[in-house]
């Protein structure tokens, strides 16, 4: 079933979303300090690529806490912000649910990407 959850999820705003990671992780890894950001951004477009099938655990410190605040200021509001209009609008619909629940859970990912483990 999740095999078919991501195929859908492509077609219908799940590679958009990717694209946008993508392109947050290369504008990152441009200069040296962002590095790190940009090998995390680049972790969650695999995710937002085929998000069906797996669940994110946030496990994070004071360090954690900082590299979000500085994601959110510099990039992370509007890859976040899209995730979050998604995910609104396809809640509206019952066959559009399931899509949204995983837009809701990238834009929770979008505010926060430190500290989070995907399993």
């Amino acid at each position: 079933m999740s095999f078919l959850g991501n195929i859908l999820w492509l077609i219908f705003g799940g590679f958009i979303g990717g694209i946008g990671w993508i392109s947050a992780g290369i504008v990152w890894c441009i200069s040296i300090i962002g590095i790190p950001v940009g090998v995390q951004c680049f972790k969650l477009a695999i995710l937002s690529f085929c998000p069906f099938g797996k669940d994110v655990i946030y496990t994070g410190g004071t360090g954690s806490f900082l590299m979000n605040i500085l994601w959110l200021i510099f990039g992370g509001f509007f890859i976040g912000g899209y995730h979050l209009l998604c995910g609104i609008l396809l809640c509206i619909t019952i066959v559009g649910m399931p899509f949204g629940m995983q837009h809701l859970k990238l834009a929770r990912l979008a505010f926060m990407p430190f500290g989070a483990e995907i399993i």
